[in-house]
């Protein structure tokens, strides 16, 4: 029987690289996400809308519809919600200061904590030289991605069969690409600069689905991840605290297998009938 985990407020939520209109997406997940935590301030850091993905071809099931009503009501509610857009949802870039349903469009933005430390929100794909600079490579890169996607649904499927926790082949092999030509450290490096440049303590993106906190030469680096693979998000507390959350719904936790509850069952069993011999 699974647990029903406490519903928890806090006083900003930090949410990018949902990629609705991928098949990818975890919008189930999401949704359950918001179910339990609840904010003042959700800021969107960017390829919430999987623009290029739904170019391709139209994917957009009642998930994805429930994840934008569920945004809407929480503005309607009175909650601030600012979006800040990415690579794949690009096309609202031309739209900053505009509101959507109660739903802010910024280029950027600055973040003040509760603290009174100020981060910088981008979604960082201006520092993604693949990205920037060789777009027809991003777009392949994209479809590898894609087919990656794919291979795990296989996987996944064999793996809970077995009892086994959730393994993304797609991360793995992101990250053997990524890591060879050392591309995570030089982004994080570039990105903590431009917070330099803009004089403030830390920043908040996403973009790379590399969740992570951590201090780069005296600013503090935070990633909020993704709903593809990692299912993260970042949250600040009421005192300013940041904390990195990874979202499994309960219903998703893999109970033991049944054969290895057997097997323990009939050790028992055979310890009990030589005791009482």
């Amino acid at each position: 029987m699974s647990v029903e985990p406490e519903a928890r407020t806090f006083r900003t939520i930090f949410i990018s690289d949902v990629h609705l209109g991928s098949k990818a997406a975890k919008a189930d997940f999401l949704i359950d996400f918001m179910r339990y935590h609840e904010a003042e301030t959700y800021i969107l850091v960017g390829d919430i809308i999987d623009g290029w993905r739904l170019k391709r071809s139209w994917h957009w099931p009642q998930s994805c519809n429930d994840v934008v009503q569920k945004l809407l009501r929480k503005a309607r509610k009175g909650a601030r919600i600012i979006y800040v857009p990415g690579n794949h949802d690009e096309f609202l870039r031309d739209f900053p200061g505009m509101h959507f349903g109660g739903i802010e469009v910024a280029l950027n933005w600055i973040h003040e904590a509760a603290d009174g430390k100020k981060y910088l929100v981008i979604h960082g794909d201006e520092f993604d030289i693949v990205v920037r600079n060789y777009r027809l490579l991003a777009y392949l890169g994209d479809w590898a991605y894609d087919a990656a996607i794919l291979v795990n649904r296989g996987l996944a499927a064999v793996r809970r069969r077995l009892g086994l926790p959730y393994w993304s082949f797609s991360a793995w092999a992101k990250l053997q690409v990524k890591h060879a030509v050392n591309f995570i450290g030089e982004f994080q490096h570039f990105v903590a600069e431009e917070a330099r440049r803009h004089k403030v303590d830390g920043v908040v993106c996403g973009h790379i689905h590399h969740a992570v906190m951590e201090d780069i030469e005296g600013i503090r680096y935070i990633n909020t991840g993704d709903w593809v693979e990692s299912c993260t998000a970042v949250v600040e507390h009421f005192d300013g605290t940041m904390e990195l959350i990874h979202w499994t719904p309960a219903s998703e936790i893999v109970p033991k297998p049944k054969v290895l509850q057997l097997a323990v069952r009939g050790e028992k069993a055979q310890a009990a009938e030589a005791e009482a011999a």
